[in-house]
């Protein structure tokens, strides 16, 4: 009987340890996961397959696959095909990869923001630009007409991609860098200097504020150009010649990338037009120009790639 008995408590043995290592085995076995990152939803949607290459030749795949916050407008396909055939690149790796990366910077905020939280208005991207070493280049969005614009040349298509790290707002057209004539043109609160920038017998301003600059434009609102519309009745603005108009828009513009942070109380600044302007902080950041008149600069540091642009309630005048 102890004869029959030893094998089978042997083989009885042999099956309790195939079972304990079986089970041993089981937890050893990793279960794949979904990448819920801003790159992983990306990398699966077959919109976003340029982006996705973009991004991994810019280096930043990995950054928007890891524990930040961060809202992407990805452009589509069609978008990258556009913007490729438009700049003379046969494929996304015919980009110079610096100038790439700042491209792709320039679609993205840091922390979330979903489609409800969007308001006209400027915000920051995480590109620099050439300009500034510590101005973010801003990016204007424009919700006035029920659709999310941006810079005046992208529509959101798709809002609220929603990952683990943030949000993709899909758009239908890559979000190049932003000049001063970008931004100018992209607010509707512009369109009377840009009327003027623009009129007939001016120098060629879209040019030169599209060149290398930088520039830093003191620009007048509408309000600005009504208000001096009945300053100078009955004539109005139609009343100036085209010499003085060029004068005083020249008046506004002034050479360098000036950030409010470096404007100082009574600072006497020179212009294009080759007259100066002075400053009054006190009270509120102001401009006094060569009329006497005073200005207020209601909204500060608009980054554009090759500049930047402080708004003003009134327009200045020089000496004409």
């Amino acid at each position: 009987m102890r004869k029959i008995l030893k094998p089978l408590f042997l083989t009885m043995f042999a099956s309790v340890a195939l079972l304990a290592t079986s089970c041993d085995n089981d937890d050893d076995v990793v279960v794949p996961t979904t990448d819920n990152t801003i790159t992983g939803i990306a990398s699966a949607n077959a919109d976003f397959s340029i982006l996705v290459q973009a991004l991994t030749r810019a280096e930043l795949a990995a950054t928007l696959q890891s524990d930040g916050n961060f809202t992407v407008f990805a452009p589509t396909d069609a978008a990258f095909t556009s913007f490729l055939t438009a700049a003379g690149f046969a494929s996304i790796n015919d980009v110079p990869k610096d100038a790439l990366k700042e491209i792709l910077l320039n679609h993205v905020i840091s922390g979330t923001l979903k489609s409800a939280d969007l308001t006209t208005t400027y915000i920051k991207t995480m590109a620099k630009g050439s300009a500034s070493a510590t101005n973010n280049l801003s990016m204007f969005v424009n919700t006035a007409d029920s659709a999310v614009k941006l810079n005046g040349v992208a529509t959101v298509k798709t809002a609220d991609i929603m990952a683990s790290n943030g949000v993709i707002h899909s758009v239908d057209t890559v979000i190049t860098l932003p000049t001063i004539v970008t931004h100018a043109t992209a607010n509707p609160n512009f369109s009377s200097l840009v009327g003027a920038l623009t009129a007939s017998g001016q120098p060629d301003f879209v040019s030169i504020l599209s060149g290398t600059g930088p520039f830093t434009v003191f620009a007048p609102d509408n309000s600005a150009f009504t208000s001096l519309d009945a300053e100078l009745a009955p004539g109005g603005i139609a009343g100036v010649s085209a010499a003085n108009l060029t004068k005083v828009l020249q008046y506004h513009v002034v050479s360098g990338n000036v950030l409010a942070a470096s404007l100082t109380e009574g600072q006497v600044v020179p212009t294009l037009a080759n007259q100066s302007f002075t400053l009054e902080l006190t009270g509120g950041a102001k401009i006094k120009d060569a009329s006497g008149r005073t200005a207020t600069i209601t909204a500060t540091d608009v980054q554009c790639s090759n500049g930047v642009i402080h708004v003003l309630n009134k327009v200045l005048l020089p000496a004409l």
